[in-house]
């Protein structure tokens, strides 16, 4: 019994000194978002918890439509959907305007936190490195979809894959501002810039969704980098490959 008692008197200082470092780098450096404990705000810096608070609007359709509309975005909420294991109840369809990223084909409604991980994406990763490498802004996603009720890899068996529930979407290529489109399956190993460019987005994505997949995690992605945001828990596994 002594044992246990020290054991969970370490853990118990671990954890408040855990706390406290967290506290004090984000006081210091000013950064509310890289506290666990802080709410989420689109219009702030991307932090070290902005993933996992992203994914815990899973389930949080009035919170998560919120944070859209204090951040200005534009969007329709879509009725739910589905049936049986293939229900979704928190679709959101972008609407068009002038200076956001347009998506091709348009009538694409992932679920609420999905698309504020999109934005964020858009904002802080994506146009910036557009500019960055190319001195020009991307104009327009295309991708392949995200509602599919469908399990993972289109197996007959096994778990159901996230585009189940429309919480993930596959982005495929960027069109930039003067038409020329970079896109996964052709540029993913291509000139340099367009390699860069493709890493650095699919980098910055990891820190915004739960899983992230690109052509270097098998050859089904090679097309494509998928992007969804499954709900595993404020401590749970997240990938990006």
């Amino acid at each position: 019994m002594r044992q246990i008692h020290l054991f969970l008197r370490h853990i118990l200082f671990w954890g408040v000194l855990l706390c406290l470092i967290l506290l004090a780098y984000a006081v210091l450096r000013q950064r509310p978002q890289d506290l666990p404990w802080t709410k989420i705000d689109l219009d702030q810096p991307i932090g070290l918890f902005t993933g996992r608070k992203l994914a815990a609007l899973t389930g949080e359709r009035a919170q998560c439509l919120a944070l859209l509309e204090q951040a200005g975005v534009s969007y329709s909420a879509m009725e739910p959907g589905g049936s049986g294991q293939c229900v979704y109840d928190d679709a959101v369809r972008l609407k068009a305007e002038r200076g956001a990223l347009a998506y091709a084909p348009a009538a694409v409604a992932p679920s609420c936190p999905v698309v504020a991980a999109l934005k964020l994406w858009e904002w802080q990763v994506v146009q910036p490195a557009a500019q960055r490498i190319y001195g020009q802004p991307v104009a327009s996603l295309r991708h392949f979809g995200s509602y599919s009720c469908r399990r993972m890899y289109g197996r007959s068996a096994g778990d159901f894959s996230e585009h189940a529930t429309a919480d993930a979407i596959d982005i495929a290529a960027f069109v930039l501002a003067d038409g020329r489109q970079i896109s996964v399956l052709n540029d993913w190993d291509g000139k340099a810039r367009d390699a860069e460019f493709l890493r650095a987005v699919r980098d910055g994505a990891c820190d915004l969704f739960s899983t992230v997949l690109s052509p270097d995690y098998n050859k089904a992605h090679r097309d494509h980098f998928h992007l969804d945001q499954a709900e595993r828990g404020a401590t749970g596994w997240r990938a990006c490959r």
